[in-house]
């Protein structure tokens, strides 16, 4: 029997059980634990992708997870952790033998002894394998082909983010300029894009698409994420999943209204005022510029539509953008919800008002349907909710 699943394959490691960084600029508190317990008692994410696994104290914790029995591997691959089932996974950064890029992707293993023999392979080429996000000394097509023949996964990452992405500064026009286009299994789109927005590039067409976090901090969680049909929460399955195969599929891409992303709009560098693409800003002079995603894809624009298998994608507004809904209010919907799932997509009308003024709970409906007025976000600062549309 198939059921549906809540998969959030972009979460980082801020600090390692030591104390230790591993991304820098991610919070102290989201440690592994941390991150299982967030993911399974408040998001009501079923499936996570730790994506600092390469890391080899944060392997030796989950190797240690299964020795104490705490986990335990999954026939068709991955790990499951009492309500929660993880993907071992790293961030790389790559740039090819003619110097483009860098950009980054993801790279999954299905199980802990392929994550373990990708993990010393990558330490041999690159600078320091404790931290996060590093770069990999190695021609990008070479990355590709070590990862197929681990039977893992290659997803470029935040694919339009003007920054270490492929169709930010990575590539002029096409990701055949940096990889083997046969060697790649997923695209991850990012915050500041949705699917209309990238199927106006032909050449993703053929690709399926995953909308992930990115967390750097344990309520960043799920900002993003799919539902995924499958037989049951393995990386097998998932794998199955992403090629559409006996009935597994990704049912439907949950994003952030592009608006509201960091980098739709195309903003002054020196003082954030939004300009036009290639002019100098109207308020400082400069010419220094932080190119918008929306701008960067009118200028990759190469066709439209996309394939009739392609899932819906609906806008979800993070109860964090929520105007007026802050910590404590939060915590009380959480106690009477259980998680933030149940709240966006199950409560009812009656039952949040039952909780908290009418006015959040509006929005709240609001927000689950795309009926919130947002204004857009460019230059590294995210866009904000203004009201409901009447």
């Amino acid at each position: 029997m198939l059921h549906d699943y809540i998969a959030d394959l972009h979460i980082h490691i801020g600090r390692t059980r030591k104390g230790e960084a591993v991304k820098i600029s991610a919070a102290p508190s989201l440690t592994l634990e941390r991150i299982l317990g967030m993911a399974g008692d408040t998001k009501g994410i079923d499936i996570v992708g730790v994506i600092d696994c390469h890391v080899d104290e944060v392997l030796r914790q989950i190797e240690e997870a299964v020795e104490h029995q705490a986990a335990y591997p999954l026939a068709g691959g991955g790990l499951q952790f009492s309500r929660v089932t993880l993907f071992p996974g790293t961030e790389i950064e790559l740039s090819d033998e003619a110097g483009q890029g860098p950009v980054h992707v993801l790279l999954f293993m299905p199980t802990l002894e392929s994550m373990r023999e990708l993990s010393d392979w990558l330490a041999q080429r690159m600078k320091n394998p404790r931290l996060s996000s590093q770069r990999v000394y190695e021609r990008a097509k070479t990355v590709q082909k070590k990862v197929r023949e681990l039977d893992g996964l290659f997803i470029p990452a935040h694919v339009f983010t003007p920054f270490k992405s492929v169709y930010g500064k990575g590539v002029k026009r096409s990701l055949a300029e940096i990889f083997d286009p046969d060697l790649i299994d997923a695209i991850e789109l990012g915050l500041s894009s949705d699917t209309t927005m990238a199927d106006q590039i032909e050449e993703l067409h053929r690709y399926p698409y995953l909308t992930n976090s990115d967390a750097h901090s344990l309520e960043k969680m799920a900002r993003e994420y799919q539902m995924i049909r499958l037989g049951q929460p393995s990386f097998s399955e998932f794998k199955q999943a992403l090629k559409n195969e006996q009935g597994r599929m990704i049912v439907s891409n949950f994003g952030l209204n592009p608006l509201l992303g960091k980098y739709y709009q195309t903003r002054c560098a020196v003082c954030g005022e939004v300009t036009a693409s290639g002019t100098a800003c109207s308020a400082c002079g400069s010419h220094k510029q932080i190119k918008g995603v929306a701008d960067r894809l009118r200028e990759l624009k190469s066709g439209e539509g996309g394939p009739a298998s392609r899932p819906p994608y609906v806008h979800q507004i993070p109860l964090e953008f929520i105007p007026k809904l802050g910590k404590k209010t939060l915590e009380k919907l959480r106690a009477v919800f259980g998680t933030d799932m149940n709240i966006i997509h199950r409560a009812t009308a009656e039952e949040l008002q039952a909780v908290v003024p009418s006015s959040i709970a509006n929005d709240i409906l609001a927000a689950r349907a795309n009926g919130l007025e947002v204004e857009a976000g460019g230059g590294g600062t995210y866009g904000k909710v203004r009201r409901i549309i009447e």
